[in-house]
């Protein structure tokens, strides 16, 4: 490969000053780009020396190979003067640098932002909301509520009451403090902008619309412009908007006014602009546009009733998928803001039997895995983090990795979806959206929310189970185990632990396989050794991952973890250099697994033969367990 002649081609396909920050790790670039629609794609998949690229997490990445990535990557940067970065510090900057996405995932990833740190106290405030319901709810226990029957306990279901209704009653100063971190502002000044919208001198903004009708709606007179007192109690879309104004105006003083001036003057001037902005602009605007948008939910779900719900809950999973649904929390807090006229959120139940169908999936798969313990362990405990609404390990880990458990939860929750429409289950109140989730819905439809849940667990678990059994099979194709012959040349195990098939691995470069055929291994020890006799082409300073050039031709790249390099070599340490001679079973390095899973990142390490056109057939050798330095990999000449 001619390194230069390649960087080259790489500039000019990427465009003119269109990359902002640029690094690279033991396979590939990893590129900021301006805009992803001015890159000559035909050009990099055509290019012999290049094997793909892809997108992910906010980077263009193209796959160049382990040698030839770092000197592709020196002569790009002398090319074109990009500014370089570790990949730690691309992945962190990823957001930033004016990288163009796509608008509706920006504006999700704005409220995901926005709405994830206050769910604790929107759960708490739901889940006590829930408490009182018990406490209150006629029918549940008798004809009677608990309070009416022991009249001693009202005064602790008042207290219990107010704790629930703080979040809520106060929820615009939450989204005040969140919404003006996300927009570069400070937070406590975006909580101050926030009090101001529920002064208990305005009227409180569940009246405000009545109290327009009757005409009684009071003014401040503004050199002649009437400005209402209204206040902004459960509202979600104006706080949003005071928020980004006032970051926006601190920033531009913050620019504008030094030292002492600055401090002083910079949040009183933020304040008071975005105020009267609020008061007589921004805030009627979004109210109306936040109104019309409830309405139109509550319009959509009165209008398509059951079969509504049947097709949202048939999506529902898709949605989590794209991460589309972390837009939702600003919709049911709306929904459950102004509970009298929307009757409840709809959203909730649908979540609700949703994840059950994905966590009863997931332990069809547990029960269908019977010889692979890593699969079964994994299931087990996404299968029981679904029902109680965490349905991302399931998905993530088991039910899209085989593919057909995920779609037969989605359907299975499009049914029960159609059940809960049938019987009008909305919840009152937020909290964990899954078995336990009754508490948040009234006590006259728990029967229709659990029989629902029932559905969703019963079709999922049984569906998938029976079409596993004829479908599905969890363990590598590694048996019968192939006989190498002498004519072939060996590669053998860098680790110790169990065989994985390549394609189980989250990455497309290891999957797709475009750096080679090859085999993963989740370690059971933390030393890795030389896989071949031969000498060490790669040794990158992060110690994650290394390419050796064995004495009889066969090039192979041994990578531990998956994105280990945005470890910047912490927990990795490496005995060797560029250049070395080395003898199969001879130690390369060590690595903690342990620090590798507190990052969350993939522990497996993966053996590849990089130059695999060279060969016809690269076969496994090992069976489903492997030892150090035990024979591992085949790559043939002729049918095998």
């Amino acid at each position: 490969m001619n390194h230069e002649e390649v960087a080259k081609r790489v500039a000019r396909a990427l465009g003119e000053n269109n990359v902002a920050t640029a690094a690279h790790c033991a396979t590939r670039l990893r590129l900021i780009v301006k805009d992803r629609d001015k890159i000559d794609q035909a050009a990099l998949d055509s290019d012999p020396d290049l094997k793909g690229t892809f997108d992910a997490n906010g980077q263009f990445q193209i796959i160049v190979g382990p040698g030839d990535v770092d000197k592709v990557f020196d002569y790009y940067v002398k090319e074109t003067g990009v500014q370089t970065a570790t990949p730690a510090e691309v992945k962190e900057i990823a957001a930033q640098q004016g990288v163009k996405t796509n608008p509706v995932m920006a504006v999700i990833q704005i409220l995901s932002d926005i709405f994830v740190p206050l769910i604790p106290a929107m759960t708490a405030g739901g889940l006590l909301m829930a408490l009182n319901n018990i406490l209150t709810g006629q029918d549940l226990f008798g004809a009677q509520s608990l309070v009416q029957m022991y009249p001693q306990i009202a005064g602790m279901a008042e207290m219990v009451n107010l704790m629930a209704s703080a979040p809520f009653a106060f929820l615009p100063i939450l989204i005040g403090f969140t919404a003006t971190k996300r927009f570069g502002g400070s937070e406590i000044l975006g909580a101050a902008a926030g009090m101001m919208l529920v002064m208990p001198s305005l009227i409180n903004g569940y009246n405000v619309s009545q109290t327009v009708a009757d005409g009684k709606m009071p003014f401040w007179d503004v050199f002649g412009l009437h400005v209402a007192q209204a206040g902004y109690q459960g509202q979600v879309l104006p706080v949003i908007g005071v928020a980004l104004i006032l970051a926006t105006l601190e920033k531009f003083f913050h620019k504008r006014l030094k030292g002492a001036i600055d401090f002083t003057f910079t949040p009183m001037l933020s304040i008071i602009i975005t105020g009267f902005l609020t008061f007589i602009i921004v805030g009627p605007v979004l109210r109306t546009v936040s109104n019309f948008l409830t309405d139109g939910l509550v319009g959509l779900y009165q209008t398509t009733g059951f079969l509504g719900m049947g097709i949202f809950g048939s999506v529902y999973s898709a949605i989590v998928v794209t991460g589309l649904h972390q837009s939702f929390p600003a919709i049911e807090t709306t929904l459950l803001a102004d509970i009298a006229k929307t009757g409840g959120d709809f959203i909730f139940p649908i979540a609700a039997v949703s994840n059950v169908a994905q966590g009863a999936a997931t332990f069809a798969i547990f029960f269908l895995a019977k010889k692979d313990e890593k699969i079964r362990a994994l299931a087990s405990s996404a299968g029981a983090s679904a029902m109680l609404g965490i349905t991302e390990p399931a998905m993530f880990g088991v039910n899209l990795k085989y593919k057909f458990p995920f779609f037969i939860a989605l359907g299975s929750a499009g049914i029960a979806g159609l059940v809960i429409g049938l019987f009008h289950v909305l919840s009152s109140s937020l909290g964990p959206a899954g078995v336990i989730g009754f508490i948040a819905i009234p006590a006259a439809k728990w029967i229709g929310f659990f029989i629902s849940i029932a559905i969703a667990f019963a079709l999922a678990f049984s569906a998938t189970f029976i079409y596993g059994k004829k479908h599905f099979d969890t363990t590598v194709e590694v048996q019968p185990s192939y006989t190498p012959t002498t004519a072939d040349k060996l590669v053998y195990a860098p680790v110790a632990g169990h065989v994985d098939d390549l394609k189980n691995v989250d990455d497309p470069v290891f999957s797709s396989e475009a750096m080679g055929k090859g085999i993963a291994i989740e370690p059971n020890e933390n030393e890795v050794v030389a896989p071949v006799t031969g000498t060490v082409t790669v040794a990158y300073p992060t110690a994650h991952a290394y390419g050796l050039l064995s004495d009889d031709g066969v090039e192979v790249l041994v990578h531990i973890g998956v994105d280990t390099v945005s470890l910047n070599g912490e927990g990795f340490n490496s005995v060797v250099t560029q250049g070395q001679k080395v003898k199969v079973g001879e130690r390369l390095g060590t690595f903690d697994k342990k620090k590798i899973q507190q990052a969350g990142l993939d522990t497996r390490v993966m053996v590849i033969i990089t130059n695999t056109a060279e060969f016809d057939q690269v076969l496994l050798v090992a069976g489903q367990e492997v030892e150090r330095a035990q024979t591992l990999l085949a790559a043939t000449k002729g049918d095998k």
